[in-house]
């Protein structure tokens, strides 16, 4: 059956321009959308790839694996010929045409930054059992994603070329348009398609004629300059939305069939190309200043304190297991701490407590500081048949049967939920929690781990530091948070227990540990929240009348219990 034609698909201009800029221009980098369900994501998708019949159209499975993606020994001639040999794999099969991941947000990292990396380079290199193949790989990637089943990690949204933001909201005559057309469509596929027959060969024809023209089209200086301030304006990070933004503009040129870029090119590409960019919002007047402060001030964006080699090292997810060697894993010894801002030194000291209570924790993950090794996955009694082969070439049968060597290294998530309600952080009490953080923070660093900090108070949770690969300095972020409001305990454990769950749907092999940093000032039942992994709750509580409420809320949650104050 004919896939729904492109042409008739309604609205969503944004996307469909994205798409086409894509299409005529892989080297764009490949088109990210968000949106929810029913937003005709996938059928636009679809219907691209029906528009580009030479073009071949793979779709990569959720519960793909990397040798599936890349290609991989070719086990079948090794048994029949002994002979080694390479089967391609997914990226082989998308050369010169689409690569479609649904859901991609739910896909692993370490597989999304590895499509990434191939789309941008074109060119896929394979070193694995006992081969070596280069083979070229280019391709347009698209990816589809609904929000409400969790986010794309910022560093892998900046790697798509456009992005684009759906809602499925539709004024009434569309909406009564959209349901008639896919009615004509399921009753008739043939002659539905067949009434825009004539506008999908004037797209065919425009998007081949648009790639032939790209070659010829220029972009004067004065104009490359004007994309250079607007990213500078938005504060955008590095230079692949100054690069995207030239290629999508000499794209849209192409499109429109001229052989100069305009004003009207970069206009329309703009918000493509800043959507998962930019990081200050566009110019509005500033609104009236509120009454009370908020309980949450972010620090302005500021560059990456970390060389070179750390950023680019950063940019690999910690999760990336069978990226990670074993040495990547380093035991944490004693930290001190500096002061943040204008607080006293001696109040910014972690206090001995709470270094023996993450010292504790540390001892339960399989001995770590003695150096055992920490990941889930292969363990040495599993028989690794390909190296069994290949090592026993030429003989026949193999002689000798070899087996997979256990990893060491894990995945890991430091989740820390701080409480900066008015009751929890006054004074000294502030400078005690932050060097809590600080002390997480840094030990998880040392040991290349994720760290995510999310604020709760004034009723209202904020997400200060999306889950990446911990970061070096941690002070710039904690040091504008002021205190205020009521305590939300029970929205940001839900949002926790959430935020777990989705993350050991899409990745089974991740440990965590939950640090609870708050006064349990509140009157919200936690007894029938499950978080997953490890917990550790650190009293804040200060007032010389205590109600005693943490030590309940360790046990409601089957946390180790520890008093900031000792």
């Amino acid at each position: 059956m004919a896939e729904f034609p492109f042409s008739a698909v309604a609205g969503q201009a944004g996307f469909k321009t994205a798409l086409l800029l894509a299409a005529i221009n892989p080297a764009i980098g490949g088109v990210l959308v968000s949106g929810p369900r029913g937003c005709a994501k996938s059928t636009l998708v679809r219907a691209l790839a029906d528009l580009l019949p030479e073009s071949p159209f793979v779709t990569l499975p959720l519960g793909a694996s990397e040798e599936m993606l890349t290609g991989t020994l070719d086990l079948q001639q090794v048994l029949n010929d002994q002979q080694l040999a390479f089967r391609p794999g997914l990226l082989s099969k998308a050369h010169q045409g689409m690569l479609y991941v649904d859901e991609v947000n739910l896909l692993a990292d370490p597989l999304v930054d590895l499509l990434l990396d191939v789309a941008a380079s074109g060119v896929n290199h394979v070193e694995r059992d006992g081969i070596s193949q280069r083979h070229d790989a280019r391709f347009v990637l698209i990816g589809t994603m609904n929000p409400d089943e969790g986010e794309l990690r910022e560093q892998l949204k900046d790697r798509f070329g456009l992005m684009v933001e759906l809602d499925n909201r539709y004024a009434l005559e569309d909406r009564v348009r959209i349901v008639r057309a896919r009615d004509a469509y399921d009753r008739d596929p043939a002659a539905f398609c067949q009434q825009f027959a004539a506008e999908q060969q004037q797209l065919q024809q425009q998007i081949l004629a648009a790639r032939t023209r790209l070659a010829q089209v220029q972009c004067d200086e004065s104009h490359q300059l004007e994309i250079a301030r607007r990213c500078d304006a938005a504060q955008v990070d590095g230079l692949r939305g100054d690069i995207v933004w030239y290629r999508a503009a000499l794209a849209h040129a192409a499109w429109r069939g001229v052989a100069e870029v305009g004003t009207v090119d970069i206009d329309t590409v703009e918000p493509l190309v800043l959507a998962h960019r930019r990081q200050t919002p566009p110019q509005s007047p500033p609104p009236s200043p509120p009454k009370s402060p908020p309980p949450f001030q972010r620090p302005p964006p500021r560059p990456e304190s970390s060389p070179p080699e750390q950023q680019d090292q950063d940019q690999q997810p910690a999760d990336a297991g069978s990226q990670s060697s074993a040495g990547d894993w380093g035991a944490m010894g004693q930290l001190q701490h500096q002061a943040i801002g204008n607080l006293p030194a001696q109040n910014y000291t972690s206090a001995p407590a709470l270094t023996m209570a993450l010292d504790g924790q540390g001892g339960k993950r399989s001995g770590r500081q003695q150096g055992e090794g920490r990941r889930n996955g292969a363990t040495g009694n599993q028989p690794d048949w390909f190296a069994s082969l290949v090592s026993s070439l030429p003989q026949w049968p193999p002689q000798q049967l070899r087996f997979k060597q256990p990893r060491t290294g894990a995945m890991w998530l430091h989740l820390v939920l701080l409480d900066t309600s008015a009751s929890t952080l006054s004074s000294q009490w502030l400078a005690r929690a932050k060097a809590a953080v600080l002390e997480i923070g840094k030990r998880a660093y040392l040991a290349r781990e994720q760290l995510a900090i999310i604020g709760f108070g004034n009723q209202q949770t904020d997400t200060l530091l999306a889950r990446v690969r911990a970061p070096k300095e941690l002070h710039s972020l904690l040091e504008p948070i002021q205190a205020g409001g009521g305590t939300p305990l029970r929205q940001v454990l839900g949002q926790a227990q959430t935020m777990l769950n989705q993350l050991l749907r899409q990745t089974p092999a991740l440990n965590s540990c939950t640090y609870l940093i708050t006064d349990g000032r509140c009157r919200d039942s936690v007894a029938d929240l499950q978080l997953p992994g490890q917990r550790l709750l650190i009293d804040t509580e200060q007032s010389s009348v205590k109600r005693g409420r943490g030590p309940q809320l360790a046990a409601e949650l089957g946390a180790d219990y520890h008093l900031l104050s000792e």
